[in-house]
């Protein structure tokens, strides 16, 4: 991407809102985590806990971060279309919502953080618990919202269609299998567990990387700063730089700095090695932002390309 999925007439476009219950997003959420938290606690054992761990992981490392983020919303690198409708597929099952839907609230957060005000539910600034209960069981209704524009490679492509319309139905056949392997153990941690840490840990993640944390970068006129979490780098396979990434959006690599442990970085550097993926973007290969300010002397340690 290079350019703005999102257009507006005016900055007022990402204030005016109402914040609304979210009956079906509600349900889903709870009843995972019921499943989680009864279930999982009934049929404990440590193949459970192992296939939670893995299965958690995985979608998190391949899907979420790679296929949803890196690929699907910057476009950071270049891989097979099979490779990418992998990558997605596995995003889709960290549960949080379809590709198409994932890609548009990106995008209105994305817009809204730029501009120099926006509602306190874009920015996650309503207090802890505020943010917890509309992030997970509300969505915000504006009364101007944003034009998103998909491109039509994606909005078009039937397989990303037909995930949006099944994404909560993708996580049945995973239950079967898991349940002809293990029981239903392996459906409570495999499948409900995964997903209750998926959306919690998404939302956590997403409150703490706008309100605490440290900086190596500031956007000028932005209403919102992303901020380093750097004590989760490994649970978040690299998503915690979110400082990093509101400076370099584009950039396949978040962690820039020494000691910044990016393992969803280190996974495409794998896959390039076996030749799956090309072109991989850094700060250095994207246009200049006269508005992105250097808070401390460190250079990024992504700034030319890898080698091939």
């Amino acid at each position: 991407m290079t350019a703005h999925r999102a257009s507006a007439d005016g900055p007022d476009s990402v204030v005016d809102g109402v914040v609304r219950f979210a009956p079906l997003q509600s349900l889903w959420l709870s009843g995972m985590l019921a499943g989680a938290l009864i279930g999982g606690a009934l049929t404990f054992s440590w193949p459970a806990l192992l296939l939670f761990v893995v299965s958690t992981a995985t979608v998190l490392l391949f899907g979420h971060s790679l296929g949803s983020h890196r690929k699907l919303i910057h476009d950071s690198f270049q891989c097979p279309l099979w490779l990418e409708h992998v990558l997605v597929y596995l995003g889709v099952l960290v549960g949080l919502s379809g590709p198409l839907g994932l890609l548009r609230q990106h995008e209105l957060r994305d817009y809204a953080q730029r501009q120099p005000g926006c509602h306190p539910y874009l920015r996650h600034g309503g207090g802890f618990w505020r943010d917890c209960w509309w992030q997970l069981h509300c969505r915000l209704v504006l009364a101007h919202a944003p034009q998103i524009a998909i491109e039509p490679r994606i909005a078009q492509d039937r397989f990303y269609r037909f995930l949006e319309s099944s994404f909560m139905a993708q996580q049945i056949p995973w239950a079967i299998l898991f349940y002809l392997c293990g029981g239903w153990g392996f459906v409570w941690w495999g499948v409900c567990a995964r997903v209750s840490a998926g959306v919690l840990g998404h939302w956590l993640i997403g409150y703490f990387a706008h309100n605490h944390g440290a900086m190596h970068f500031k956007v000028a006129g932005a209403a919102v700063q992303g901020r380093n979490i750097r004590f989760t780098s490994l649970l978040t396979m690299g998503e915690c730089w979110h400082n990093n990434h509101h400076a370099y959006p584009g950039s396949a690599r978040l962690g820039l700095f020494p000691g910044e442990w990016d393992p969803g970085w280190w996974a495409l550097l794998l896959l390039q090695r076996m030749g799956l993926v090309s072109g991989l973007r850094l700060p250095a290969d994207l246009p200049a932002r006269p508005q992105l300010q250097l808070l401390d002397s460190a250079a990024p340690q992504a700034s030319s390309r890898p080698s091939r």
